[in-house]
């Protein structure tokens, strides 16, 4: 049988050297266009017809975008407004590299730390600049929590700046290692019940039971890639949040 993180391996399709760095397009590159295409194409088609009674996809559509901009105006107010584009487009991208992971003999670019991580890095460096855009040296007055003792503002200033740069880590984590585990499992399930399915006879019958375990898995999955998806998209409008309005 297959090692189970075997499905996580890079490979690559077209090697391409530029300036001395390595920039060959891997199975992960694919399965990052594939998603943009994918989430282009969805989006698209669910608004061509533009029917004043929406059918499901455009249904589906709609009921996405006003999720994602409920989302920014519970989290970020009007404020938020202006970011919505770019809150979207980030959902859609996980949402949709989450769900095309799920495809037999895909690849899920999400459970990669180097994608989540350069993702959750954007975010952190763009919601600082946002920031310090915004409030200028004032900004820095978010690390000194109000109402705090002279005596501990030197210990707390610490934590808060330690807490504030472990953001991307924490982020990027959180959505790798849900994908990580959730499509390992998978693979340990689907394995099982190949080794019990090929001993053969009586022992055989014994592979429905890793098959069940696997289609509650793949459902349990799907609701894990829409929440991870929820999640990183929160935890976004949080941190926009707290850019615009420093509380």
């Amino acid at each position: 049988m297959h090692s189970p993180v075997e499905q996580f391996t890079i490979k690559v399709l077209f090697a391409l050297n530029l300036f001395g760095y390595d920039v060959s397009f891997t199975n992960s590159s694919l399965f990052m266009v594939l998603t943009v295409l994918a989430s282009i194409a969805f989006l698209a088609l669910a608004i061509r017809p533009a029917a004043l009674i929406p059918g499901r996809m455009q249904g589906l559509a709609e009921m996405l975008y006003e999720f994602v901009a409920d989302m920014v105006r519970s989290n970020v107010g009007n404020e938020g407004r202006p970011y919505f584009p770019v809150i979207f487009t980030l959902f859609m991208f996980v949402l949709f590299s989450n769900l095309l992971g799920l495809i037999p003999y895909s690849y899920t670019t999400t459970s990669q730390i180097v994608v989540t991580f350069a993702l959750a890095l954007a975010i952190f460096v763009g919601v600082t600049l946002i920031a310090l855009v915004k409030h200028g040296f004032h900004f820095f007055s978010f690390f000194v929590p109000s109402g705090a003792p002279k005596a501990l503002i030197p210990f707390l200033v610490v934590i808060e700046v330690i807490s504030y740069f472990v953001r991307p880590v924490s982020l990027s984590v959180r959505l790798f290692a849900n994908m990580l585990a959730g499509h390992t499992m998978l693979k340990v399930f689907a394995g099982l019940a190949v080794m019990i399915a090929s001993a053969g006879g009586v022992a055989a019958a014994g592979s429905v039971l890793p098959l069940i375990a696997i289609i509650g898995l793949t459902g349990l999955e799907v609701l894990v890639a829409v929440l991870q998806a929820y999640v990183f998209t929160i935890l976004t409008c949080m941190y926009l949040n707290d850019a615009l309005h420093l509380h």
